[in-house]
């Protein structure tokens, strides 16, 4: 008896064994955690303008891109430095994001110059060795913060931040983020310059305190200029920081998606291309003529004519916008079994400035086509959805809303 119960607790043990992995698999999951460090706060204004104060400016733009990836992303877990006008030590910005244990750190700032010198654009910065002296200004002015700090020479260990001696540090310095924080940085930059349609100053490399005790990839973001009058009228209204929150935010789905791809072999984290984008309408004068109109009234010397009975019926019958996806571009036309289309069939393509792009799945059902999108995404990382109406491309945020407004009827 004794040895029949012994055999069960050895079968037990083994089958234990066999199970826990995929136990821990689960309990060993956990959200995509971001820390957004609005910089400075409280009795630490940050650089100061004609109308306003870098804290406030770095905090508006902080909590609109937490709500945006709130909002879009459940699996992404959102922790602020800040979220409202208090002062926070450099250090403590750090540990807050180590705790958390974070896969991604970005810090928000606005920038300035001296001596009524003006500037425009946005950059972002990795940790790094200052490269230039304009460089080196940069990280003195963000690490001056230090000095609000009763005891930073004990806490910073001697660190002087308006001292180019103290910054040899970060020459010897190896950071295993590297690579993952400068390529975040340059999607912020390409966001910057596509997305949101500022000047592009580029991706910059200084030595930040801040980063520099963040164990994890991170980036620091400098918005635009304080000290030109321009700048800051723009970053002080609610269409500025809401493109600037929305082109970070657009990065950071990019970085993510790609992070999974690498590390799961997919993901769900849905393209920056698939998300509406708010549209800026521009009314137009009240006694403002359709420019059709005008070209016929002067041809002539009449109003337009209106359209017929049975014009009027085609156009309230206009078919529901069709979406696809568009997986690759090509110069020439390629073959059914070229291996750029990886092995997928029935794969259509249209003409456009002079290429051929190649598009996958069709349907009036947006859903349905996104679904498609996700199941190649291994294969086409860079795919994305495309619309068209009547045979035209179309806007796809357009279509897209048209879908959700019919189905909702």
């Amino acid at each position: 008896m004794k040895r029949y119960r012994q055999h069960i607790l050895y079968i037990s043990l083994c089958l234990g064994l066999l199970i826990a992995p995929f136990c821990c698999s689960n309990i060993g999951a956990k959200d995509f955690v971001v820390v957004i460090d609005a910089g400075h706060g409280g009795h630490d204004p940050g650089a100061i303008g004609r109308i306003s104060k870098e804290k406030n400016i770095n905090l508006n733009v902080a909590l609109k891109l937490g709500k945006q990836i709130q909002k879009n992303c459940p699996d992404v877990k959102v922790v602020y430095t800040r979220t409202r006008d208090v002062f926070i030590p450099l250090n403590r910005r750090a540990e807050i994001a180590n705790d958390a244990k974070a896969d991604l750190f970005i810090s928000i700032h606005t920038n300035a110059l001296a001596n009524n010198r003006t500037a425009k654009g946005a950059s972002t910065w990795t940790l790094g060795l200052a490269k230039s002296d304009a460089n080196l200004e940069v990280a003195k002015r963000e690490n001056s913060v230090i000095l609000y700090e009763s005891d930073y020479k004990t806490r910073y260990a001697g660190f002087n931040p308006n001292s180019a001696e103290s910054y040899i540090i970060f020459e010897f310095m190896q950071d295993k983020y590297m690579s993952q924080s400068v390529h975040l940085a340059s999607l912020v930059q390409k966001h910057f310059r596509n997305t949101c349609r500022r000047v592009d100053r580029g991706v910059h490399q200084a030595g930040f305190l801040v980063l520099k005790a963040s164990a994890m990839p991170s980036i620091l973001v400098e918005l635009g200029f304080i000290s030109t009058p321009e700048e800051e009228r723009y970053l002080n209204t609610d269409a500025g920081t809401n493109t600037l929150a929305n082109g970070i935010f657009r990065a950071f789905l990019t970085y993510k998606r790609e992070q999974e791809i690498r590390l799961n072999g997919s993901s769900q984290t849905i393209l920056p291309e698939d998300l509406p984008q708010p549209e800026e309408k521009t009314p137009a004068p009240a006694d403002a003529t359709p420019e059709t109109e005008k070209k016929a009234t002067a041809r002539n010397n009449k109003p337009a004519p209106q359209p017929s009975e049975k014009a009027t019926v085609a156009q309230t019958e206009d078919k529901a916008p069709v979406f696809k996806i568009q997986i690759l571009t090509s110069s020439r036309p390629l073959a059914k079994n070229d291996k750029r289309l990886k092995g997928l069939k029935n794969v259509d393509y249209y003409k456009e400035g002079g290429l051929y792009k190649y598009t996958y799945g069709a349907s009036s059902d947006y859903n349905k086509v996104l679904r498609t999108k996700r199941s190649i995404t291994a294969k086409f990382k860079d795919a994305f959805i495309i619309a068209f109406k009547n045979g035209r491309k179309v806007n796809v945020n357009t279509a897209i809303r048209e879908f959700k407004n019919k189905r909702n009827k």
